[in-house]
């Protein structure tokens, strides 16, 4: 076992089976004295709902995945070569491509039983859109094992806008440093985004689980139904039985009369016979 292999296991998961599973493989891990695998299965993160359905759409559409992620190696290839109408052409295919694997997310999540909010799925889109800018993230959606949603910040090819005119290089923006405020407010949205992520993860579980609570009540509502009717229906035999046997009961006591009936006339008879048979002897 190793982490990789924890790691494949875990983001396949429904996110409500993630962290109960974690925590069993750190104590497989554990109980195997590997504790710095243990360690590392408990320091893998829950995926986030966008994350997670990233990760399922790898798993069930790999080959438009690689498709997606051919599409980034060649706009990183025209933009080394700095050619305009290349990336023109690259660039509104990109966003054709990401439209539809984000659509095909969605419609994956609906047929897991989380279907996918808009903003789930603009993180989606938003994550593989920085695939294609960033080899490491094209490798972590490629695997299937994000836990979180990525934004793409820099310039290239993911946004990159080819500049018309003139047969120079194409000037190639720079990022303007960053100021301690920007610092403080980009570390506040990431914090509220990781706690919005992490409440909508919530809101997913509780309705998965609602919805499990739901058809295992029907379910027990059913099965009751059942047995009720099944209850009735010896019930109404056990009535039906009850009547037959005071029938039986009353057919016996009229039967054992006329049979001691049928005995008395039956030894009338014979003491009559007998006494015929004497007189006859007496002639």
């Amino acid at each position: 076992m190793t982490i990789d292999d924890v790691a494949g296991e875990l983001y396949g998961l429904d996110p409500a089976d993630f962290v109960a599973t974690r925590t069993e493989r750190a104590a497989q891990a554990r109980g195997d004295g590997d504790r710095e695998l243990a360690k590392a299965i408990g320091a893998l993160r829950k995926p986030t709902v966008a994350a997670w359905t990233v990760n399922l759409l790898a798993r069930h559409a790999p080959k438009e995945i690689a498709a997606l992620l051919d599409l980034g190696d060649a706009l990183r290839s025209a933009q080394r070569q700095l050619s305009g109408d290349k990336l023109r052409a690259l660039g509104a295919q990109r966003q054709q491509v990401v439209n539809a694997m984000t659509k095909r997310a969605g419609e994956l999540a609906a047929e897991h039983d989380r279907p996918a909010s808009e903003q789930v799925l603009r993180e989606v889109g938003q994550t593989l859109t920085a695939a294609l800018a960033d080899p490491d993230v094209a490798d972590q959606v490629r695997a299937g094992v994000l836990p979180a949603t990525v934004t793409y910040d820099g310039f290239g090819p993911a946004g990159l806008v080819a500049i018309t005119g003139g047969k120079g290089k194409a000037p190639v923006k720079k990022a303007r440093p960053k100021k301690p405020t920007d610092d403080a407010e980009a570390a506040r949205r990431a914090e509220a985004k990781q706690e919005l992520d992490d409440a909508e993860s919530g809101l997913a579980e509780a309705e998965s689980a609602r919805k499990e609570a739901e058809e295992a009540a029907a379910q027990a509502k059913s099965e009751l139904d059942e047995v009720e009717q099944r209850i009735d229906q010896l019930r109404a035999d056990l009535e039906h039985a009850e009547q037959q046997r005071h029938f039986l009961r009353t057919a016996e006591h009229r039967a054992r009369g006329e049979l001691t009936s049928a005995k008395t006339q039956s030894e009338r008879m014979q003491r009559w016979v007998e006494r015929a048979r004497s007189r006859l002897e007496e002639d």
